[in-house]
């Protein structure tokens, strides 16, 4: 395990190379925000982008989502990945926002986790994006980097945000979940992290670093 000095300087690196990290995530509002979040599980934020204009133009809150209802959505989802189910979650997230609600996405853990198609990740994304809140929401990025590094070796999703709430420093709690995806997403890949290009390496806990290219190439010719 990543000591806690090294848990530091190990963030401060990833700071340094994104200072005001921000999520790719195309919203304008709490509302368009929790939906973008529902959309983007398992597929990619850009896939949901290119997707969501058009939806939030017919659509840009609780109550003309909940008229559309699932059937009016799907069509504008289609490209995405599990759009049925997701169709069927944002309609019915929409209609508790409208009668529950007042048409506001609830700054509450609780009220969030029982809308249809919100669990711990999507409300861990809008209580810190949207409202400024320290948490800690484990996507497979995430959950990789805590195991791969050593920053928060964990089991389960829940174990890897509990030993990152305890281990990273409280004051960099709330930007610390865009670092650790953004660096997951583009250089600690899953099949092959790019360790060679990682500003964090020098305190990272994985023993098998790959080389960059050309030094992968000098050892093939040698």
């Amino acid at each position: 395990m990543m000591p806690r000095a090294d848990v530091r300087r190990f963030l401060e690196a990833l700071a340094a190379e994104r200072p005001e990290p921000r999520s790719e995530l195309v919203y304008a509002d709490p509302f368009t925000l929790l939906v973008a979040v529902v959309l983007s599980a398992q597929t990619t934020d850009a896939a949901v982008n290119r997707a969501t204009p058009a939806l939030f133009a017919a659509a840009p809150d609780a109550a003309s989502m909940a008229a559309l209802g699932a059937e009016g959505i799907g069509p504008y989802i289609r490209s995405i990945g599990l759009w049925q189910a997701k169709a069927r979650h944002l309609a019915g997230l929409a209609a508790a926002l409208r009668d529950r609600h007042g048409g506001r996405v609830p700054h509450d853990r609780a009220a969030l986790e029982a809308l249809p198609g919100v669990g711990r990740k999507t409300a861990n994304v809008v209580l810190n994006v949207a409202f400024g809140e320290p948490t800690m929401a484990v996507d497979t990025h995430i959950f990789r980097l805590g195991n791969r590094t050593g920053l928060a070796p964990g089991k389960t999703p829940l174990a890897v945000e509990q030993a990152l709430l305890k281990r990273v420093p409280a004051e960099m709690l709330r930007d610390a979940h865009h670092w650790l995806i953004l660096h997951g997403r583009y250089v600690c890949k899953a099949r092959k992290p790019e360790c060679w290009r990682c500003v964090a390496r020098e305190w990272c806990r994985f023993r098998d670093k790959t080389p960059a290219p050309a030094a992968r190439a000098e050892e093939k010719r040698a």
